[in-house]
């Protein structure tokens, strides 16, 4: 049996009667009596106490003060956890002649607590029953929230806009074979949207509300040439052609071939791909909203497209060449250009250009250096050679531009501010419509009103799935920049300046085989993994 102590107040003091553990039980713990009574507002010496808990072998009687006093009731300890979730009491016992709770007063004590939600009786009875005390018993639980599920898009084509050109046997670069074009037929599945599902409110012991957490919304986004089913859940092509994914909107298109950008052609703006089996000229230019593939080279020209530009034989833009894409921008060399491209670069050279990737640019292959120019990502830049023996200036910048970071802000306070109208406008939208159903007539100006709240109601609706497209894009982009480095895998010669964030270093010798990170506010050259 277990060492027990039982209080006894009267008109001579306060004692304690102490009771030692036989067959094996547990001893008192001296921590829990002392808390016992302190709860019971005894006057005692804590080292007497502790002195007869530590050499009590049979039962005795400790005097702790003669100050007259009247018994001392059962009492009930309550503390909640720190997210209210749950009330935890600890039962203390009567001292000789006090009286004992019944569930009466046991329900009242976690009332006066602010206790009033998941209250359990069942527990509160076992007590009653069989009485235990020092022990934490669980007398109430709230109810946890129910998490809701993301919304997820599921694709039925290849979406991996990170494909590499492969290494050859003989070190240089397949710049031709990509195999980034997907074909697509009428009629064909493109996309599959589980729209997401909220959670459920739970409740804490004290009747707060418990929040879920928020679920992640997506939408279907999509261009020309397909056709959304009539739950809005899913996307069809509606012709033959290719199918692409930039910046999370689905793109169908067929291609428009031709053998040279030049004299023969002109310019060349499409809606679609645009194939070149030749060259692009000097001073022409192509603008087309899905991929460019040119299988020749590009000079002193002008191209965009919305998703990516591939140049199996490279460019030399002298210095008036310019490459902008809305995917990524794939070329055998650059030189003296200008490309701006919203995924990764990749090439096998860059020399005395100006590069910004909204990802990550790849210089490899047999050469693999990046010289001159200035070279800008927001993840990785990665090269077999930075700079020149010769000290060529060149700059390596990676990290979130400042202008991305200030239009997520601008997307939370737009979305933030829309939500107001439409919850403004909704509640006068409603009571129109109950007035209208119950016959109520409206005067002309009042129509006119309310067709003029229910458009501005539809276009911030329309605004806010833009903007929340938008925004899940920028947070993905923001979560990569905790990553960002540059690679050098062979040298990097003096003159090169390597840029992370806000801050910079610029390189006095040589140095082989390493890695440039942000650490503790400064750029740090550290060994390749």
């Amino acid at each position: 049996m277990d060492a027990s102590f039982q209080l006894i107040c009267d008109s001579k003091g306060a004692r304690l009667r102490l009771i030692p553990a036989t067959d094996g039980g547990a001893p008192i713990e001296i921590g829990t009596l002392v808390d016992y009574l302190n709860f019971s507002k005894i006057e005692f010496l804590v080292p007497e106490v502790s002195k007869a808990v530590a050499d009590l072998t049979e039962e005795t009687t400790l005097e702790l003060n003669s100050n007259p006093c009247s018994p001392v009731a059962e009492q009930l300890s309550l503390e909640l956890t720190e997210d209210n979730m749950s009330c935890v009491g600890r039962f203390f016992p009567p001292s000789e002649g006090g009286s004992l709770n019944e569930f009466v007063d046991i329900e009242a004590a976690l009332r006066s607590a602010g206790v009033v939600f998941g209250i359990k009786e069942d527990a509160i009875n076992g007590f009653l029953s069989n009485r235990r005390y020092f022990a934490d018993i669980v007398l109430a639980e709230g109810k946890e929230p129910v998490q809701g599920k993301d919304a997820e898009i599921e694709y039925f084509f290849n979406t991996d806009l990170k494909a590499r050109p492969t290494l050859k046997d003989d070190g240089s670069v397949d710049f031709f074979n990509l195999n980034i074009i997907n074909h697509v037929n009428d009629g064909d599945l493109l996309a599959r949207l589980t729209r997401e599902v909220p959670g459920k409110y739970g409740q804490s012991v004290l009747g707060e509300k418990t929040k879920p957490r928020d679920v992640r919304k997506r939408v279907l986004k999509f261009g020309r040439n397909i056709r959304l089913s009539e739950d809005k859940n899913e996307i069809f092509a509606t012709c033959d052609g290719h199918v692409t994914l930039v910046d999370g909107r689905v793109f169908v298109s067929n291609v428009m071939e031709v053998e040279n950008v030049d004299p023969a052609t002109g310019n060349i703006e499409y809606e679609g791909n645009v194939q070149v089996n030749g060259n692009v000229n000097t001073n022409f230019s192509i603008k087309a909203k899905g991929n460019v593939e040119v299988r020749g080279v590009v000079e002193g020209a002008e191209i965009e497209a919305g998703g990516n530009i591939t140049i199996a034989r490279g460019m030399n833009g002298m210095s008036r060449g310019v490459l902008k894409a809305g995917g990524n921008v794939i070329a055998q060399f650059i030189e003296n250009s200008t490309v701006e491209a919203a995924g990764y670069v990749e090439a096998g050279s860059i020399m005395h250009s100006q590069i910004l990737a909204g990802t990550e640019v790849h210089v490899g292959g047999k050469r693999g250096f990046i010289s001159g120019g200035k070279v800008a990502a927001t993840t990785l830049v990665e090269a077999k050679i930075l700079g020149s023996d010769m000290g060529t200036d060149t700059i390596v910048e990676i990290g979130i531009s400042p202008t991305i970071k200030r239009r997520h802000k601008e997307l939370e306070e737009l979305i933030d501010n829309n939500n107001k109208t439409i919850n403004r406008a909704i509640p006068i939208l409603e009571a129109a419509r109950d007035k209208y159903a119950s016959g109520v007539e409206m005067s002309p100006e009042q129509v006119e009103n309310i067709k003029g709240l229910a458009s501005i109601v539809r276009s911030k609706k329309k605004e806010q799935h833009d903007c929340y497209a938008e925004l899940e894009d920028l947070k993905a982009l923001l979560a990569d920049e905790k990553k960002a480095s540059v690679v050098v895998k062979d040298t990097v010669y003096p003159g090169v300046k390597v840029a992370i964030s806000d801050v910079s270093k610029i390189i006095k010798e040589p140095v082989k085989y390493c890695r440039f990170v942000k650490e503790r506010g400064d750029v740090k050259m550290v060994g390749m993994n």
